[in-house]
């Protein structure tokens, strides 16, 4: 297993390497500069402009038509930025450095705003706020929009502006993981800690797939494993989330870490079980239904954590 998921690009081996091999730090880093220079990352950072922009647009490529709201694309500027944060490329590489400049001094959400101050969505803010903290920039703005968006039960929602007064799990998870990331990269304030922490209740709440009103499961789609999750939530996405606070697993996590554990083909990998679609810049995978290298690297890392904690 562990050789399988080694044969493959650096973005994923130096993931192996850390999470489950404990390999020592300078073989990590080794592995993981890497990333810039060859295989997807190399890849993908080559398709950016020379103005910062992938595919031409901020949210969505330049080419899409506006009059199709509810069209998923992931070739542009923030999800290609997404994906290069889960490569795991070093913000301090030179190749890091030349990207995320282009970003800053040239990406706009409107004619105004910077990428990195954010727009009015949550689920927007949310990713803004996780690649800008994870590649060292100024996303304070981001973050306090996402502290004031929060709603009365704890998480958040896209459609808030339009009259929705309870959370979605989609746009939870997306927040959450920007107001950790953060924190991580040394933000400190007792507002962004409580609003993440209430929003980590109302998932914890409803064991991370269920309603809290009746035990229902939400949406069967939250079942099925993905990657990668773009602003989609699923229940390994909320356990991988979990187990980067590094805290010690809550007991509400079980029933989903058991799903995830039961997926697993016997000894072996996990499949990929659900692909959000869309036009991609590439494939990470050998496609919905078969064993996936991204999908069993994070579900054993949940397993491990789960386990090494006793739980």
């Amino acid at each position: 297993m562990i050789d399988w998921l080694l044969d493959s690009d650096p973005a994923l081996r130096w993931q192996v390497l850390r999470d489950l091999l404990d390999a020592p730090p300078d073989e990590v880093e080794a592995e993981r500069a890497r990333v810039g220079t060859q295989g997807w990352g190399a890849r993908l950072l080559a398709l950016q402009d020379a103005r910062g922009h992938w595919d031409g647009g901020t949210y969505r490529p330049g080419w899409v038509d506006e009059s199709k709201p509810f069209f998923d694309a992931w070739t542009a500027t923030t999800f290609s930025l997404q994906q290069l944060r889960d490569f795991g490329l070093d913000p301090a590489s030179l190749p890091a450095r030349t990207a995320i400049a282009r970003v800053r001094e040239n990406v706009r959400w409107d004619a105004h705003t910077p990428f990195f101050a954010g727009e009015t969505e949550p689920c927007v803010n949310g990713m803004v706020a996780a690649i800008g903290a994870y590649f060292g920039e100024n996303v304070d703005r981001a973050i306090e929009r996402l502290v004031s968006d929060a709603l009365p039960d704890g998480g958040w929602n896209c459609w808030a502006e339009y009259g929705a007064t309870v959370s979605s799990f989609n746009s939870t998870i997306g927040v959450l993981d920007g107001l950790l990331a953060w924190e991580k990269a040394g933000g400190t304030s007792e507002a962004v800690t409580n609003a993440r922490r209430r929003g980590e209740e109302y998932l914890l709440e409803r064991g991370l797939l269920r309603r809290r009103s009746n035990g229902r499961l939400v949406d069967p789609r939250f079942t099925m494993l993905s990657y990668p999750n773009r602003w989609y939530y699923d229940v390994l996405r909320a356990l991988e989330h979990f187990r980067s606070t590094g805290l010690p697993p809550d007991p509400r996590c079980a029933e989903a870490v058991e799903l995830v554990a039961s997926k697993r083909d016997g000894a072996g990998p996990w499949m990929l079980e659900n692909t959000h679609q869309g036009p991609t810049h590439f494939d990470l995978d050998a496609g919905e239904g078969r064993p996936s290298r991204w999908v069993t690297l994070r579900a054993l890392r949940v397993v491990n954590w789960w386990e090494a904690a006793g739980a």
